[in-house]
């Protein structure tokens, strides 16, 4: 099945208000940036993201967030995107911090029709036992707090000790960028761009995913696909001008060795 489709409207065709999006990347690495534009200038709004972070504050998920179209997130961490804070500080967006590694397993869980799973991190903290602020008012207190969650105390590897129940996670759409992708919506991500897409395409009801270098099926070795396409549902191929435009979070340089070091 040809799943590629000619344009970015076309491929985020029926994102509508209110949906629960699960959007690729780490940090300004494998974020899907040209999909996320698109759903900006299509005027969405009152969306719930689920995503490792929210970008900075003029790239990828920080667009949506700085023109107000977002009204929930859960993420791992607020990261460096000060807008985000001051939102969730000022009681203007909910926000449901999660441990990184839980986030992950929520989604990958979706994707494998796995309802809920047991882990041991959080337990003893507000994580398990609830009061976790997922929304400020104006005045600082909290509007909204996260419930507590079951737990239950399971024999493991020897040891008998508590865990908690964590529910997985099922968005209306994935959004992913990948390196290289064929028409069947099979997949490859480059080096550290491998790190929440995967998981966010297995979430999606229908998948989206952009891809820097479109082939034909059969030319990605079976070995390298990092993401088969049953996953997938629509695949954009992205122009060079769009393949190009990649932002790095922190340039660090050294001095230029001198003659004598060289």
């Amino acid at each position: 099945m040809d799943k590629v489709v000619a344009s970015a409207s076309e491929a985020v065709e029926g994102i509508s208000d209110g949906m629960t999006l699960a959007v690729g990347g780490f940090g300004l690495s494998g974020v899907p940036s040209v999909l996320i534009a698109e759903v900006l200038a299509r005027g969405t709004k009152d969306l719930e993201v689920v995503s490792n972070n929210c970008g900075v504050d003029d790239w990828g998920l920080g667009i949506l967030l700085n023109a107000g179209r977002l009204r929930r997130i859960i993420a791992s961490y607020v990261g460096e995107n000060k807008e985000f804070a001051r939102q969730y500080l000022a009681g203007e967006l909910e926000v449901e911090l999660t441990p990184q590694g839980t986030l992950a397993e929520k989604l990958r869980a979706g994707g494998s029709g796995i309802p809920a799973f047991y882990t041991a991190t959080g337990v003893g903290s507000q994580i398990s036992e609830g009061g976790m602020p997922w929304r400020y008012n104006a005045e600082g207190g909290v509007d909204i707090a996260s419930p507590p969650k079951h737990t239950q105390e399971f024999e493991f590897n020897g040891q008998t000790r508590e865990y908690v129940l964590e529910h997985s996670i099922v968005s209306d759409f994935g959004l992913v960028r990948a390196a290289v992708g064929d028409r069947h919506g099979n997949l490859v991500f480059n080096k550290s761009a491998r790190n929440f897409n995967p998981l966010c395409a297995m979430s999606g009801r229908i998948t989206v995913a952009e891809v820097e270098e479109l082939v034909e099926p059969g030319e990605i070795d079976p070995d390298r696909v990092h993401l088969p396409g049953i996953y997938v549902q629509r695949v954009l191929p992205l122009t060079p001008e769009q393949v190009s435009a990649k932002r790095i979070e922190r340039r660090t340089t050294r001095p230029a060795p001198t003659t004598e070091e060289a």
